[in-house]
């Protein structure tokens, strides 16, 4: 079975990434919704000319995330770039690499991320969203929760886990937004990731000499035995400095905005003291929201035939996660959300050998937050329109720039 489409013809195919519908910046795209409906994968068109494959069904997003003939390998033929960024720009990490070399560097640093380490962390993570909290309700109102609130919270965790001085926080949140929005020209992304790359290369240096307990002086530990090498090491310090602000600062801004909206759910929140409630609400934020949304990028290595069509080696694969936890296959009545439903087949982290590393920790920062804000400040209000909320069309993570409440 071969493809009807001709992918030097792109006439016809629709642009992605797509625009939201007008006054529905929670959904998917509409054009994604109706390329589910059919089922079969479609063409689109990207930034460069390309046509990869969309691929929107759950199912075979989990079926094509866990299958070897799929590579996360930016530079393998076919590969949909999301932005104009050359090969050698390696920033992403082990993240844009296939197995055994995926394996290899992902071994490293998957201890810190245990489930039970991260619960012994839980603590720490009170103490800091409580005293952010603190200095919120001490001071003027309205507020932004983005800058007073939502980026310090996984900003002190992650530099904690990390060893990373958080006094530097201004200079990793700066440099990060320009590599991952869409507007940033290709040569100052270029310049931003060079700088975060060039900042975990010198803290390594300072711990080859000075270790501490943290997860980038145990790099140290694997350079000194040759396992790995001080590029690799502060190349994973980058991904991981990141990853592990930039993706949760934004779900927990975005996430209290949509709980605002269902103030049923911010009260069920606030009312409730189980903590599996909690965690269950957690998981259904992750698939309502699903803020990783030009989907998951892969490069075909052989021929794959599934849904009527074959997808052939050399050809791209975008998996979009965001409608993919849309798919009324899985979860009833998709777009609604529903704090008390089961939904732990989400593919918010992904699926397979390259799900998010970082999961266990940011679900655990996501309770506390939530949990913590409907308790403490259960009077919290929106302090402008919701049309007036300037939503991050413009980034690969969305989110919200600013979020201003009252209370």
């Amino acid at each position: 079975m071969t493809s009807e489409v001709d992918s030097s013809d792109a006439a016809g195919i629709p642009e992605f990434p797509m625009a939201r519908a007008a006054g529905c910046p929670f959904d998917p795209p509409r054009g994604l919704y109706a390329i589910q409906q059919e089922g079969a994968p479609a063409r689109v068109q990207l930034w460069d000319g390309s046509t990869p494959w969309m691929v929107t069904r759950h199912a075979d997003q989990r079926m094509l995330l866990a299958d070897a003939r799929v590579s996360a390998d930016p530079r393998r033929p076919g590969y949909p770039s999301a932005l104009p960024i050359s090969s050698d720009d390696s920033g992403a990490g082990f993240v844009v690499k296939d197995d055994p070399e995926h394996a290899r560097l992902r071994r490293m640093v998957t201890a810190p991320f245990a489930i039970k380490r991260i619960e012994a962390m839980r603590p720490a993570v009170q103490e800091i969203v409580d005293k952010l909290i603190d200095t919120m309700l001490a001071g003027p109102k309205p507020v932004d929760l983005v800058e007073v609130f939502a980026q310090p919270v996984p900003s002190l965790v992650i530099c904690d886990l990390l060893g990373v001085p958080y006094d530097d926080h201004d200079f990793f949140q700066l440099n990060s937004k320009r590599v991952v929005s869409r507007d940033t020209a290709p040569e100052e992304r270029r310049e931003a990731l060079g700088r975060l790359t060039d900042y975990p290369d010198r803290l390594v240096g300072e711990k080859l000499d000075t270790p501490g307990d943290d997860l980038l002086s145990g790099l140290t530990e694997r350079i000194k035995s040759g396992e790995t090498t001080r590029k690799e090491a502060a190349v994973t310090g980058v991904l991981l400095l990141v990853a592990g602000h930039e993706t949760t600062a934004n779900m927990i801004a975005l996430g209290t905005l949509v709980l605002l909206q269902h103030p049923d759910q911010f009260a069920f929140l606030r009312d409730t003291d189980d903590p599996n409630a909690v965690a269950s609400a957690v998981e259904e934020m992750l698939r309502y929201l699903s803020i990783i949304h030009d989907g998951r990028r892969r490069a075909v290595i052989e021929d794959i035939e599934f849904a009527g069509r074959t997808i052939r080696a050399g050809e791209g694969l975008i998996l979009a996660n965001n409608i993919g936890n849309r798919d009324p296959e899985v979860f009833p009545d998709p777009d609604r959300l529903d704090i008390r439903r089961d939904a732990r087949r989400h593919v918010a982290f992904g699926f397979g050998v390259h799900q998010c590393l970082g999961q266990p920790l940011a679900r655990m920062e996501l309770q506390v937050v939530y949990s913590t804000l409907a308790k403490r400040i259960p009077t919290l209000r929106l302090a402008t329109a919701l049309d007036k909320i300037p939503f991050k069309h413009d980034a690969a993570v969305y989110g919200v720039h600013e979020l201003p409440v009252a209370w």
